[in-house]
């Protein structure tokens, strides 16, 4: 089931079933839950993110060719850092280049994040599946110059600005994609493929993800992970190719959808 979020005419947040043809049912219930879809049809007003995240974790360098065009040794553990919740954008709506901690920097990278949808501790890789809710494509927005050389050390601060984690356009239930490491993905820049690539070259599959995430440690309901980005990102071109205002940029995976959001710069 394709689930959405929007809001509608009276601005009212609702759950939403998306059918071919792109009509929507009304869903009663919890995502986390039961959902019951109604039947009755409704009119979206403005689509937003398919939920609101409990955390935002993100994994660093888990693909293969990602990892060597930054020079980079194959990570023993999965790299791991975090978003905060109020990094999060809608589809649609702007991802806004920072001026006043400024950066001329900002990069895609389109992901595939994994929603989790029950209290998760200590879960073997067998099980770790049965702890996802579903799927929905992410762009992990970062910000090269606060990321590498301004930031500590940590790349926390690089990462989670304002509207830096796009999530949608829907959230895929897990029992329509048996194995999330066989998808293809893309970022459209422009109108131009700049990443083009398959899940099923993670260093760390969802699965180890999951079991490396939850060990000592739980994951709540709505955890959102954001699970790597594959090669072609704009750092790494040359020259350089890095978001400014006016651009449009589409994350695309298999089996889910196009996320899209223009590109603007924060009023001073």
């Amino acid at each position: 089931m394709k689930i959405i979020r929007f809001a509608d005419a009276t601005g009212t947040i609702q759950l939403g079933r998306e059918h071919e043809g792109s009509q929507v049912t009304r869903l009663e219930g919890d995502l986390f839950g039961e959902l019951r879809d109604t039947g009755e049809a409704v009119v979206v007003g403005q689509l937003l993110a398919p939920l609101e995240p409990t955390d935002i974790i993100c994994i660093g360098l888990n693909y293969r060719k990602h990892a060597a065009e930054g020079n980079q040794p194959i990570p023993e553990h999965p790299v791991v850092f975090m978003k905060n919740c109020g990094s999060l954008q809608h589809p649609g709506e702007p991802i806004v280049l920072p001026r006043h901690l400024r950066s001329d920097k900002v990069d895609y990278e389109c992901e595939l994040a994994v929603v989790i949808g029950k209290r998760c501790h200590n879960v073997s890789r067998a099980e770790a599946l049965d702890y996802v809710c579903g799927y929905t494509c992410a762009n992990d927005v970062s910000a090269r110059d606060w990321q590498l050389a301004w930031g500590g050390s940590q790349w926390c601060r690089g990462k989670t600005f304002a509207t830096f984690c796009p999530l949608g356009p829907c959230l895929v239930t897990a029992d329509e994609i048996t194995d999330p490491n066989t998808l293809q993905i893309r970022t459209i820049l422009n109108g131009n493929v700049m990443q083009d690539w398959n899940t099923n070259d993670m260093i760390f599959d969802v699965p180890s993800l999951i079991q490396f995430l939850s060990g000592s440690t739980v994951l709540l309901p709505g955890t959102v992970i954001l699970t790597g980005t594959p090669h072609g990102i704009g750092a790494a071109r040359t020259p350089p190719v890095f978001l400014e205002p006016g651009d449009s940029v589409t994350i695309d995976i298999e089996g889910i959808g196009e996320l899209t959001n223009p590109v603007i710069a924060e009023e001073s």
